[in-house]
């Protein structure tokens, strides 16, 4: 199939940025006495928001999850990306050939929100392929794994989304590409386990970045 146009992922397929963050929700949670490994945190909650998880996170910690909360865990959050932050290996390449083979219609799809995605793309110098084409799961009426994020970029676009590439890394985005109706590649960092994103719905599972690319 030809794409006419790639919808990016950012956490863990742009930016690294996954286990900092679950690495703050951790010690967060371990202040209010759920204690669990950093392994554990990032199987529980990457590719899910925060707020989704609601009802676990009061049931482990016994307190309520409160909009205090989360703005101080953003706050940890944002500061510990902002010195720890990098882009994954080979990206910056990766981006610049899609952004040329499809003539510009490349888009980030995030479920997360957008001053996370826009501070960490111009930490590590992707902004520009992306600006004004950023689309945060927390500005739709649902996030993943329901499909309104990419259906909203490929809308942008004014692509179908049959005709569009999704580049995901977890099985809950991979979900909300499928539902979206476009192919989804998956992006699997060695030690990452292939079959779970094979059974979500990935066409294709890759594990280098330098693959990445269009004939």
């Amino acid at each position: 199939m030809t794409f006419q146009a790639i919808l990016f992922d950012c956490d863990g397929v742009l930016v690294d940025s996954e286990a900092i963050t679950c690495g703050v929700l951790r010690d967060m949670f371990e202040e209010q006495g759920w204690r669990m490994t950093l392994a554990e945190c990032m199987q529980r909650f990457v590719g899910h928001t925060v707020k989704s998880q609601r009802v676990t996170i009061e049931a482990h910690t016994g307190q309520p999850l409160t909009d205090e909360w989360l703005q101080a865990f953003f706050e940890r959050r944002n500061v510990r990306l902002q010195e720890s932050i990098t882009a994954i290996a080979g990206v910056h390449e990766a981006v610049a050939h899609l952004h040329e083979h499809c003539q510009g219609r490349i888009a980030v799809a995030s479920g997360a929100d957008r001053f996370k995605v826009e501070m960490m793309l111009k930490h590590v110098g992707l902004h520009s392929f992306f600006e004004g084409r950023i689309f945060s799961g927390h500005e739709m009426p649902r996030s993943k794994p329901h499909p309104d994020v990419y259906l909203a970029a490929a809308a942008h676009l004014q692509v179908d989304p049959a005709h569009c590439l999704v580049v995901e890394d977890t099985t809950v985005g991979i979900t909300a590409g499928v539902a979206a109706g476009a192919t989804v590649w998956a992006y699997a960092a060695p030690p990452a386990a292939h079959e779970p994103l094979l059974q979500a719905g990935a066409a294709r599972v890759f594990t280098d970045m330098q693959s990445l690319r269009l004939s």
